[in-house]
């Protein structure tokens, strides 16, 4: 049955059959082989509810909630606002604009949740400041495209939301766990810019007086203030992460809106058109996965590969270094939503066998397939980066690997060191 359901996904995924009809016809194929044998097995209704039963989650409301949050900030001023901050703060360095760029988008991903939002709205505003004044075109649409990796990593995260919902633990505390795991990631790519600038003649910014610096923090104080928001509701207890995302939609509205007076009335419906239409793909997507993960459960091949693990080793660091190296290699080749909805339920009945703690797997999990997501082949924010910027994807690839190297030592450093992960969870009880 695992060889069944290696060669149904990845055979549909080879010759192109979108990911979502992958995963039914996948459960399908597995039914069919268990039902040669075993005649009771065949039942199509079974996997109907299934599917219905996948995408009826409370917790995902937040995804709708969380995109729309993001659209808002875009267009409402809030993004620009975060970035002329992050300016003031580190744009009198030498190559100033790449670490305005990371700590840009360390602050945006405390709202969107998703790392092509946080790429586009960063990089739409910085690549082209960045190419203006002289710099590298692949290393600026590199840098750029990584810092966009940590939107789901810090806090909220629509990965963390689905791996929530698959392993059935709270999705707050998955938030809470990703939040240094995020901020090391940041530190990280500012050190990986340190090091490439120290070889160019790159123009170094303006000084800002300190009167600039509380102008510009003045103006972004509401804007930084949500990702603030966001986690003290969720720390405190005051909301659920889906009803945090409810009231992120109302601050970012109010915000956008009264306060600084950028967003438009007119601009709702056609935002609400695009929210719908991407969350469409996404339940879709969360629904097809739980087909497929349904007939994994029923034919046992977790406990399969859990005596062939243990078979082999009984460290859990041993283990989760093996866990890494199979998100690597899958997270080149498939989107990190869908790969979290199939291999929860494979692997994290075997993390409970070694002792490992649901959050901090999850956390690992989620940060090591968002790294993938500017990993090639399939790279989503690598094709997002060459349509911002218009550099060839294989030069792209080429200026983003000493980036992409460094959030792999990260990865390391905290699979490594689970306390890194389950700190702030712990602190927060």
């Amino acid at each position: 049955m695992l060889a069944v359901f290696l060669i149904a996904l990845f055979g549909l995924v080879i010759i192109g059959v979108p990911i979502a009809f992958s995963l039914v016809g996948t459960g399908f194929f597995m039914m069919l082989t268990q039902a040669i044998n075993r005649p009771s097995a065949w039942s199509v209704f079974a996997l109907a509810q299934k599917f219905v039963n996948g995408t009826d989650s409370v917790p995902l409301l937040a995804i709708p909630f969380f995109m729309i949050a993001g659209e808002i900030m875009t267009r409402g001023g809030i993004s620009r606002r975060i970035v002329d901050f992050a300016y003031s703060v580190l744009g009198r360095f030498k190559g100033g604009l790449g670490y305005v760029g990371i700590l840009a988008s360390m602050i945006f991903a405390g709202v969107s949740g998703s790392a092509v939002a946080d790429t586009t709205a960063v990089g739409s505003m910085m690549l082209p400041i960045m190419e203006g004044a002289g710099y590298d075109k692949p290393k600026s649409t590199g840098i750029t495209c990584a810092a966009g990796c940590i939107g789901p990593i810090i806090p909220p995260s629509t990965q963390m939301i689905f791996y929530g919902v698959c392993a059935e633990v709270s999705v707050s505390a998955l938030f809470l766990g990703g939040i240094v795991p995020g901020i090391l990631i940041g530190i990280g790519l500012m050190i990986a810019w340190f090091f490439h600038v120290r070889k160019r003649n790159y123009p170094v910014g303006p000084k800002t007086s300190l009167s600039g610096i509380l102008k510009a923090t003045k103006e972004a104080f509401l804007a930084i203030c949500l990702p603030v928001f966001i986690i003290l509701c969720i720390t405190t207890g005051v909301a659920t992460a889906t009803e945090t995302a409810a009231l992120a939609v109302l601050y970012a509205l109010i915000v956008s809106g009264l306060v600084y007076r950028e967003f438009k009335i007119k601009e709702w419906p056609h935002l609400m058109i695009n929210a719908m239409k991407s969350t469409a793909v996404m339940m879709f997507v969360v629904g097809s996965a739980q087909v497929a993960a349904y007939m994994v459960t029923t034919c046992a091949i977790p406990q399969l590969l859990a005596k062939a693990i243990l078979s082999m080793t009984h460290s859990p660091i041993t283990f989760m270094i093996l866990v890494n190296v199979l998100l690597i290699l899958v997270g080149c080749v498939m989107d990190s939503g869908p790969a979290i909805m199939i291999l929860t339920p494979i692997l994290l009945p075997i993390a409970k066998s070694f002792g490992l703690d649901p959050i901090y797997f999850g956390v690992v999990m989620v940060a090591n397939l968002c790294i993938g997501l500017a990993t090639p082949p399939v790279g989503n924010v690598l094709y997002c980066g060459v349509s911002l910027s218009k550099v060839k994807l294989s030069d792209l690839i080429k200026a983003s690997l000493p980036f992409i190297g460094v959030m792999y030592l990260v990865l390391l450093l905290i699979t490594m060191f689970p306390e890194l992960i389950m700190f702030v969870p712990k602190a927060m009880g």
